[in-house]
């Protein structure tokens, strides 16, 4: 099985980032090479203790297009799976600045990937406090994903369920089998012990679905 280039995007509270690290330890544990790539949106807000202004949107853009082009060169024949894409921080763009320039450049770079994954609205909302400031807003921005995507005709898969059957979903949009119980319960095991303690922490590893929120909550305490 030859690698992939997967992106995972979607709107806030959607699971993206435990999608985008449950496809990863799964495909690891089947034997291939994987990359994740974080979102650099949320690298950023932790290092400047805010959101961004409009005039760095770009800036933002761009750097999580070059992490994504750096982990396909440090591995070319493994999978690639990004946590977001430059897509998101255009729609962000259009529906809090009502700025559409980001589009041309966000597409052109979601042209590269083999598959595209849009997180489904079917989980609850867990509000962030920080970036958004309730579930209305997730309707809207679902909206801009798909329409940007349906302008530029990339293909995308939505992905829907909750816990392993969102997993499994997901895994099987990308042509690979789901999960099985013994399958399953190996990786929820080895990843316990990370949360534990028992291996080093990793946070590119962890997909405990509370880390987003408790992230950006810790920032709202510092303010």
């Amino acid at each position: 099985m030859s690698g992939k280039r997967i992106a995972i995007v979607g709107a806030e509270r959607t699971g993206k980032s435990w999608l985008t690290q449950a496809l990863a330890e799964v495909i690891r544990l089947r034997g291939h090479a994987v990359h994740t790539v974080d979102e650099v949106l949320r690298a950023w807000c932790d290092r400047e203790g805010r959101t961004p202004h409009p005039h760095e949107q770009l800036g933002i853009a761009q750097a999580q297009a070059q992490a994504a082009e750096q982990a396909k060169q440090q591995g070319p024949h493994g999978w690639v799976i990004c946590d977001t894409t430059p897509v998101m921080t255009a729609v962000y763009s259009h529906m809090l600045f009502d700025d559409e320039s980001l589009y041309p450049m966000a597409l052109a770079h979601q042209a590269h990937y083999d598959l595209t994954l849009v997180t489904g609205l079917d989980l609850p909302w867990v509000a962030d406090g920080l970036q958004r400031d309730g579930p209305q807003v997730r309707g809207p921005v679902d909206t801009l994903v798909r329409q940007a995507l349906e302008r530029a005709g990339i293909t995308y898969h939505v992905v829907y369920g909750q816990g392993q059957q969102r997993l499994n979903n997901a895994l099987l949009a990308l042509g690979l089998p789901g999960e099985d119980d013994t399958a399953r319960q190996l990786r929820e095991q080895a990843q316990f012990a990370i949360n534990q303690g028992r291996t080093v922490w990793q946070c590119n590893e962890c997909s405990d679905p509370d880390c987003e929120h408790k992230l950006f909550t810790g920032l709202l305490k510092q303010r």
